[in-house]
């Protein structure tokens, strides 16, 4: 039985799955061979938004209420995949990953919240193996360009030196816009689940959370502020190095080591050279905003002119301890968190539909799910560049 729509949009009435809309209605207009809806809780609010955006009467909107069994069903067998903006996964997540492994049907989110994504591993990666669904999380600003910064990095290593590094360090050079409500949300929700559960605090200070059964060697920290030999530079603690460590030993590990058993990886932040570079690393590394109160809430993000004049310069830094060393940069042309995640995670989701076809079911991260096609595709369509650099 053929199914009405390719992807549904879970939470696009919501900040980001707003922008998401607004793209695919953009980018796959009707017509444009993809068939996709708008989906939420409120069918009244569905409308709403679908007036506001300026898209098409007809725009389909289907209700999809993860707390309802009934309409969790009904959603698996209106979809091939779904896309969800809707966190914290922890909170909003565990009954839409357990309905699309056991229906079969592919799942794509914006999650940086590793101990959960250990969880949905354990609880249900078997039964998305036996129903072939590809659930995939992390699609965003964590961990795609990270990731698929790595993977790149990697594949031409090998072409160049005949095997991987073993090293690889990612540094984060510029970035403008501010980080989402969401991750800020996500953020809380998960020290509250560290506070009420020890076993949380493990996985989430254990670099290989993601990989059961697989320990590799020690990794840096990169929790306190530094002078990087490999640039001479200060660099300090970057936010979202804990979701995207994990991810890239994920991505390792379901390539079958392919970068090897012994792979090291860290990410920090660039702060400069000299006195005023070790000033503001340490800055930075004090900076509790992010834990705070009075960030973005659920829901509120920047501007369109703010999105819009957003970046990202991310430089990875491969050594196979030969002294063969390898330097890719991937950069974004809006802000990390809003305008450059809604442009990825639609892109990766039709990447999944289209062009992995091949992969099979499981729990996935981007590079292995998908790879050098979505690398393609986000630098044909979301505005970014993987390039390898002259020092």
């Amino acid at each position: 039985m053929t199914k009405p729509f390719d992807i549904v949009v879970h939470g696009a009435t919501g900040f980001t799955g707003r922008l998401v809309v607004e793209y695919l209605l953009q980018r796959y207009p009707a017509g444009s061979g993809l068939r996709w809806a708008m989906g939420g809780r409120s069918a009244d609010k569905l409308a709403a938004v679908r007036d506001e955006l300026g898209a098409p009467a007809d725009t389909p909107l289907v209700v999809t209420d993860s707390a309802s069994r009934e309409s969790m069903q009904a959603l698996m067998a209106q979809t091939r995949l779904v896309l969800t903006t809707v966190g914290p996964y922890q909170l909003y997540g565990n009954e839409l990953v357990a309905a699309c492994a056991a229906a079969g049907v592919d799942y794509v989110d914006l999650c940086g919240e590793p101990a959960w994504m250990r969880h949905m591993i354990d609880a249900h990666e078997a039964q998305a193996q036996a129903s072939g669904a590809r659930i995939v999380f992390s699609c965003g600003f964590d961990s795609i360009p990270f990731d698929l910064g790595v993977f790149v990095l990697q594949r031409e290593m090998k072409a160049r030196f005949g095997h991987p590094a073993s090293r690889v360090r990612g540094r984060v050079r510029k970035m403008k816009g501010t980080f989402s409500g969401g991750t800020a949300a996500s953020l809380k929700a998960t020290m509250a689940a560290s506070a009420a559960d020890p076993k949380v605090l493990d996985l989430l200070k254990n670099p290989f959370s993601l990989t059961p059964g697989f320990e590799g060697p020690r990794q840096p920290t990169g929790h306190k502020p530094m002078l990087d030999e490999a640039l001479g530079m200060w660099v300090a603690p970057f936010v979202m190095a804990a979701i995207n460590t994990r991810n890239v030993h994920r991505s390792n590990f379901l390539l079958q080591h392919a970068w090897g058993t012994d792979f090291v990886y860290d990410e920090m932040l660039v702060t400069g050279p000299g006195e005023k570079g070790e000033a503001i690393a340490n800055a930075v590394a004090n900076d509790k905003s992010m834990g705070s109160d009075k960030g973005p809430k659920p829901g509120e993000g920047p501007s369109r002119e703010e999105r819009e004049a957003g970046f990202y310069d991310v430089l990875f830094l491969g050594d196979d301890g030969q002294g063969n060393t390898l330097r890719v940069g991937v950069k974004g042309d809006r802000d990390p968190g809003y305008g450059s995640t809604s442009k990825m995670i639609a892109e990766a989701a039709v990447c999944l539909l289209q062009e992995a076809a091949a992969t099979p079911g499981g729990i996935w991260t981007p590079a292995p799910a998908m790879g050098e096609p979505l690398v393609a595709r986000l630098q044909a369509n979301a505005g970014l560049t993987f390039a390898v650099e002259t020092a």
